[in-house]
């Protein structure tokens, strides 16, 4: 059993996926992070608080699971080397679309998990090539899904994906918020799954 520090449903619909026992526990962290760090650095910072913030709130609760291994996930969009946060609103979405619109991208996933005090961390990227979709297509589907949760303003499994989406280089998994692979493996090496 792991606790799972992430609230998205993605990341719960791919641990189940994959088989893995997990109890969901969230606790209220600060996303900001230190100019200097690297961009592949930034989700692995965050995602590394997440996971100490749900420790230190198990502890003082007292709760059954706070020596279970504690899975933690950030994921970022990154274009020309910007990161590109999730939309307050449908203005900013649509226009975070318009930016992604014909464009290469990243998504990297910074992944922490906290094991018996110690940090196992790494970060994931995935590299997404988008067609050109018109400015009503794009409207439509902010209309049509309002994705205001989701970095980079999309869904990969959504019909933005199906539709507007050319190929990718990388994990199709990472773009959802989790490499689950790669999870699935450091669990493994650390003998907490088989």
């Amino acid at each position: 059993m792991i606790v799972l520090a992430s609230q998205s449903p993605r990341r719960k619909q791919l641990l189940e996926w994959a088989h893995i026992d997990f109890e969901v526990m969230v606790s209220a962290t600060d996303e900001s992070y230190p100019n200097h760090l690297a961009v592949n650095e930034v989700p692995i910072h965050i995602a590394t608080e997440k996971a100490l913030a749900v420790a230190v709130q198990m502890q003082a609760t007292n709760h059954p699971l706070q020596h279970a291994p504690i899975l933690a996930a950030d994921t970022i969009v990154v274009i020309n080397e910007t990161i590109i946060g999730k939309p307050a609103n449908t203005e900013e979405a649509i226009a975070t679309l318009k930016l992604l619109n014909g464009q290469q991208h990243q998504v990297i996933t910074g992944v922490c998990l906290l094991h018996q005090g110690v940090t196992h961390c790494f970060s994931d990227t995935t590299n997404v090539y988008f067609n050109t979709l018109s400015s009503e297509q794009l409207a439509w589907y902010v209309h049509q899904y309002q994705p205001f949760d989701k970095a980079g303003a999309y869904a990969i499994q959504e019909w933005i994906g199906v539709v507007g989406i050319q190929k990718i280089e990388g994990c199709f998994y990472n773009v959802m918020g989790l490499p689950v692979s790669r999870v699935v493996q450091l669990l493994q090496q650390l003998q907490i799954v088989k």
